[in-house]
């Protein structure tokens, strides 16, 4: 069952006499598509450019937004999946889909007005652990492809410090374990592992294993 919680839409008025809804804001988009199509986004998600979905900073994983480019005021209802952009002067990254659809695929960037209009709460994590004793951390990801570490890696800088990437063979094969702090305690890991859960990511508590490897 796919819940929706919705925002308040009480309009404001701009310095420019413009009304636009409460909690809405502008920013300019950029789109992203084949680079990536097939990749795991920050949520965990692959990436499917055909489909309407966005990367935001801020935004918590499952929220739709209402985007409408202002030169031509076309306007397509994504939701957040990814991270990013990590462009400086953007603000959002539209998939190929989400970017046809109110003509940014030719300009490239855009100003656009983004309205956050509810939520998907199926995004929402539960904290998984392991038998955990001693120092502890928080493992978001494991991958075979070091492309793909480095990108949540990249994503999760933007809001969390001391994240990481630990090289670990399991069974002949290499996996690259984006992983987050280093603890001393379980409440103060639950702690922080809940708040990413609740933002939508999928999230383990471990054992802090041997250094941090750096990429």
């Amino acid at each position: 069952m796919i819940i929706f919680i919705l925002f308040s839409c009480a309009p404001k008025k701009t310095t420019q006499g413009e009304y636009i809804p409460k909690g809405a804001q502008k920013g300019v988009a950029s789109w992203y598509g084949t680079e990536f199509h097939g990749r795991p986004t920050a949520s965990g998600e692959i990436f499917n450019m055909y489909e309407y979905t966005c990367a935001h900073r801020e935004y918590p994983f499952g929220t739709k937004l209402r985007v409408v480019n202002l030169q031509n005021r076309k306007e397509v209802t994504c939701t957040v999946n990814d991270r990013g952009p990590f462009i400086s002067g953007r603000d959002i990254d539209l998939s190929y889909a989400s970017a046809k659809k109110i003509d940014l695929i030719g300009p490239g960037t855009a100003e656009v007005l983004m309205e956050p209009i509810g939520r998907d709460m199926t995004y929402v994590r539960y904290v998984k652990y392991t038998p955990t004793s001693g120092i502890l951390t928080i493992q978001v990801g494991a991958f075979l492809e070091i492309e793909n570490a480095l990108r949540l890696k990249q994503a999760l800088r933007l809001r969390y410090d001391n994240v990481y990437i630990n090289k670990a063979v399991v069974k002949g094969e290499t996996f690259y374990r984006v992983r987050v702090g280093k603890f001393k305690s379980y409440d103060e890991a639950y702690n922080l592992a809940k708040s990413m859960a609740q933002e939508g990511y999928k999230v383990l508590i471990t054992n802090f294993v041997g250094g941090k490897d750096e990429f």
